[in-house]
């Protein structure tokens, strides 16, 4: 079996690396340009890329693969299989139906729910208590193709959204290798989905990152730990933007306006909301590292009764 692979960050590169460990016939990676990297602009590869590299695996990064001139590139490969593992481009037809075995997607959800580019940061955002992967093979629908494999895991009150990447890639390396295996034996099974139980996971935006107080607190913990490490949730002290990385809750009701500081201990910093307490114990101030909130509150002179609130607040 001859493949073409298409990724680009750390999540592809784990599943790319089984494949290159398993012996797995790979003709051509391809990935997203090198972009500029923080603010330096030097200019870095993807993870996808170095791993092709150290492998010594052909590497194409076309600024669009839908071309003409891509498509012919992609076609002298002879692949019989290409496998897209969060590559960043839709494929149109004239390059998915390029492999006689298919085009194969590792997508990270249980479909057919959180279809879309966010699937594990809005399974957690949204309380959900188990995620999963799926091979699928693509269509020209958004994640609406045909099922092959799933495997699920479990999100715990306290895993943020990089344990559960992490999870998640490791969990679709070996999904990925199950489900070349049965294709090759020509055993692969086509499930179609069941557009009724289907949901979607959009983009990220600065919207659904901005902490409102005004949500009960195990929402909002919710939320810091689906965008945890990274792009982070955030409120707002004196007027600056305040990063909130890790945190817990407390359901039971207190007499306090929301975005209020009523207490302040070595584990954290506790804000009121419309039901229960935040429980903020790692937080990032504009423009500083990440520190625990007791360093914050000692640091800034952080008192009970102060406000995290929204800008201007």
């Amino acid at each position: 079996m001859r493949i073409v692979y298409m990724g680009s960050p750390d999540f592809a590169a784990a599943p790319l690396k089984r494949l290159i460990e398993e012996g797995f016939d790979i003709a051509c990676v391809v990935t997203r340009p090198d972009m500029p990297k923080n603010r330096g602009g030097h200019m870095a590869a993807t993870p996808v890329k170095e791993a092709a590299q150290q492998a010594n695996i052909t590497v194409f990064q076309p600024q669009k693969i839908n071309l003409p001139e891509s498509v012919a590139y992609l076609e002298a490969f002879a692949a019989d299989v290409f496998v897209v593992v969060a590559y960043g481009q839709i494929l149109k037809p004239a390059v998915l139906l390029l492999p006689p075995m298919g085009t194969v997607n590792i997508h990270a959800s249980l479909l057919p729910a959180y279809r879309g580019a966010a699937p594990i940061n809005r399974a957690i955002i949204n309380g959900e208590t188990v995620t999963g992967v799926t091979s699928m093979y693509i269509d020209e629908g958004l994640d609406t193709g045909d099922m092959i494999f799933g495997s699920s895991c479990p999100i715990n009150e306290e895993d943020d959204f990089g344990v559960i990447h992490d999870r998640l890639r490791d969990l679709g390396s070996e999904l990925l290798i199950k489900t070349l295996d049965a294709i090759d034996k020509g055993t692969a099974p086509r499930t179609p989905q069941d557009q009724c139980l289907a949901s979607y996971a959009p983009i990220l935006t600065k919207e659904d990152e901005l902490l409102d107080w005004h949500l009960d607190a195990r929402q909002l913990h919710n939320r810091v730990r689906g965008l945890a490490p990274f792009p982070g949730a955030y409120g707002y002290f004196n007027g600056k933007r305040l990063k909130i990385l890790s945190s817990y809750y407390n359901p039971e009701p207190v007499v306090a306006d929301c975005g209020q500081i009523i207490s302040i201990n070595p584990q954290s910093i506790n804000v009121a909301t419309a039901s229960g307490v935040l429980m903020i114990k790692e937080l990032q101030p504009e423009g500083k590292k990440r520190m625990d909130a007791w360093s914050f509150a000692c640091g800034y002179g952080i008192k009970q009764g102060m406000f995290l609130g929204l800008k201007g607040e």
